[in-house]
């Protein structure tokens, strides 16, 4: 058994009965880390769960005609449904409606009381029921309304039960102020600091005007508020009544990671409750942003919920998870837009990462018959791959261990474009036609699948569909989730003579046109048929408008194979790669190319050219040439097939 231990837990989610993409995005977070952090050697434990009791359930439940766990049962099978599919690794799940955590509950209760921290009283004062918060006329905002949802609150008062929050706001102070990583970033735990500052009141911990909850012991009129119940799930996952080893080994929790909006009571609340108790303090609380969708957040007033199902269906969970990790810097607020998501999918997903693992396997079946073959030789050029990768790793360790996660996706893409220019400097298909070379091209050949397995290893966190689809490809052998950081970090791990498998397309490019008819095609009718009111410009003979040019897509392609149409002078048929597709295009350049000079090329395609069929055969696109009325040449780059031509 590993000799390190992490606990992280994301909080237990309401049922609401419409999912959003932000439910999505701390899961995610937290699965990513969970995933690293057994890849480094740790011995993990995640925690989700939902947070079942409450007014605004029961309420809910009977607008509905059914009972409350009928209704949450319902809501509560969505989210876990969603947790499978965005292959969320989570440990536990934990319902507080189910009797493990009554008697956590309960108990902590009885603590507090016995310790003289919980006490009788009457409560008179403003509550919000969505959030299910108290609060005071100063903390209103200036309508008068909830500060959090900013909607109505209403007068309550009636018997309750309070814990002595105020006992332990100096207590709290202290800690906070010394450890400076308890709370995360450095802008909630000011926040934090400033709200102490200001005094904190009792806490009202129970309610007698609705019966859905958990029963005060003793006093059965009563049930346990929100708050007491909701946070002491944390401990009721880690074994407090049922596996004292489990909670020996757990607790303190390493992070609870909350949204921004519920860091107080994560940072203020719970552990008073824990001080209460004597029980030790979770080691960090990591107050994440909120999701906006399209510069501004997500209501169902407005109309822009974003649903992490249809999101699933259209692009895949793997496209999400990506896109979510790597936009968004962890602790601030980010922005989700469908135009931005299909731009990483096309960019980093399929030109990058599918572009580098389509010409390597490619190149291995071609010049090494799908055999990879062992590295003999190293040139300054295999050092500096070599090195890149030592220092990604590195990077990577650090980043991760400290939450960093999208400045290390960041780099992991950038060593991936590092690999695809390392194709472009070894020019495989260059040494492939000289049997002299043979030694330098099986190391590059190795180098490339030994830089496709790390990759594969280190994006496994947050890529889990995708990293076992490439390991799959490479040909390696055993289960790629048992494989360790440490296993990362020695250059080698691909044995030579092992044979590839399968290739496979991982991310087929987007058509943004298409996409665009589809998000918006009720405005783009309506354009069509509204009358011109506008005579058209008139142009030269011969010349384009830029809108006019616009329509032409130009995009880089590597010729794999080329052959002589049969009976012809001068055309050739070309199978190119575009990256994430493979298509057939005849040109006439027959006569100044032969078919191996050709192979490995990288020119410029006409991609949305109409196809025509020439020689019974058809041809999808056009390669572009220049000629000065004497020599023709075919416009090469080094870019990587698939790459935009602008």
């Amino acid at each position: 058994m590993p000799n390190k231990s992490f606990y992280i837990t994301t909080p237990i989610y309401y049922p609401s009965a419409k999912l959003h993409i932000g439910h999505a995005y701390c899961t995610t977070i937290a699965d990513a880390m969970a995933r690293f952090k057994r890849m480094a050697g740790y011995d993990v434990f995640f925690l989700t769960g939902s947070d079942e009791h409450g007014q605004k359930i029961q309420q809910a439940a009977e607008k509905e005609g059914v009972t409350p766990i009928e209704y949450v049962d319902k809501i509560v099978a969505g989210f876990q449904a969603l947790w499978k599919r965005l292959h969320i690794s989570n440990d536990d799940f934990l319902r507080t409606s189910e009797p493990r955590h009554h008697r956590v509950v309960q108990e902590f209760f009885r603590r507090a009381k016995a310790k003289g921290d919980v006490y009788k009283g009457e409560y008179t004062g403003l509550y919000c029921t969505p959030c299910e918060s108290y609060w005071t006329e100063l903390q209103l905002d200036e309508n008068g309304c909830c500060p959090d949802c900013h909607r109505p609150v209403e007068k309550v008062s009636e018997e309750a039960y309070f814990f002595k929050l105020s006992n332990y706001a100096d207590r709290l102070l202290k800690h906070i102020e010394e450890n400076p990583d308890f709370i995360r970033p450095t802008s909630r735990r000011n926040e934090m600091i400033s709200f102490i500052k200001q005094g904190l009141d009792d806490l009202c911990i129970s309610r007698t005007s609705f019966d859905w909850g958990i029963p005060v012991p003793d006093d059965e009129k009563h049930v346990i508020y929100v708050w007491f119940d909701a946070l002491t799930n944390y401990v009721t996952a880690a074994g407090f009544f049922d596996d004292p080893e489990k909670f020996k080994k757990f607790w303190p929790a390493d992070v609870h990671l909350v949204g921004k909006e519920i860091v107080r009571f994560h940072s203020i609340i719970w552990p008073a409750i824990l001080m209460s108790l004597d029980l030790p303090l979770p080691k960090q609380i990591y107050g994440h942003g909120w999701l906006i969708v399209d510069g501004d957040k997500m209501s169902k007033s407005k109309g822009n919920v974003v649903d992490p199902n249809l999101l699933i269906d259209e692009f895949g969970a793997d496209a999400i998870r990506y896109f979510l990790l790597r936009e968004i810097a962890l602790g601030q607020d980010g922005n989700f837009s469908r135009d931005a998501l299909i731009g990483r999918i096309n960019a980093d997903l399929a030109n990058d990462l599918g572009n580098l693992l389509h010409r390597t396997l490619n190149m291995i079946g071609k010049f090494q018959d799908g055999v990879i073959e062992a590295a003999t030789t190293k040139s300054a050029t295999d050092e500096a791959l070599i090195a890149d990768a030592a220092e990604l790793v590195a990077a990577y360790e650090a980043g991760m261990e400290n939450m960093e996660i999208s400045p290390v996706m960041k780099k992991l893409w950038a060593f991936i474009g590092r690999a695809n220019k390392y194709i472009d400097e070894t020019a495989p298909w260059a040494l492939a036609k000289d049997p002299a070379k043979k030694p330098e091209l099986s190391t590059v050949m190795y180098n490339l699948a030994e830089s496709l397995r790390v990759i594969s290893l280190l994006i496994s966190p947050f890529m889990p569909e995708t990293a076992p689809k490439i390991w799959a490809q490479l040909g390696m052998k055993g289960d790629i989730w048992a494989v360790r950081l440490d296993d990362v970090k020695t250059w080698g791990g691909v044995s030579a003579g092992q044979h590839i498998g399968q290739a496979e397309p991982i991310f087929p490019r987007i058509e943004v046109e298409k996409e665009e008819k589809g998000a918006s095609g009720a405005k783009q009718e309506k354009q069509k048929a509204a009358p011109k009111q506008e005579k058209k410009a008139e142009t030269a003979d011969g010349v384009v408008t830029i809108d006019e040019f616009k329509k032409i897509e130009l995009r880089v392609a590597e010729v794999t194979a080329a052959e002589r149409v049969p009976k012809t002078d001068k055309l050739m048929k070309l199978t190119l790669t575009l990256g994430d597709e493979t298509r057939e295009v005849v040109s006439g350049i027959a006569d100044v190319y032969t078919a191996e000079e050709l192979v490995g090329k990288h020119v410029v395609l006409v991609a949305n050219l109409k196809p025509a069929k020439l020689r019974g055969i058809m041809s999808h696109g056009m390669v572009l040439a220049a000629s000065d009325g004497e020599k023709l040449r075919l416009i090469e780059t080094e870019l990587p097939a698939g790459s935009v031509v602008r």
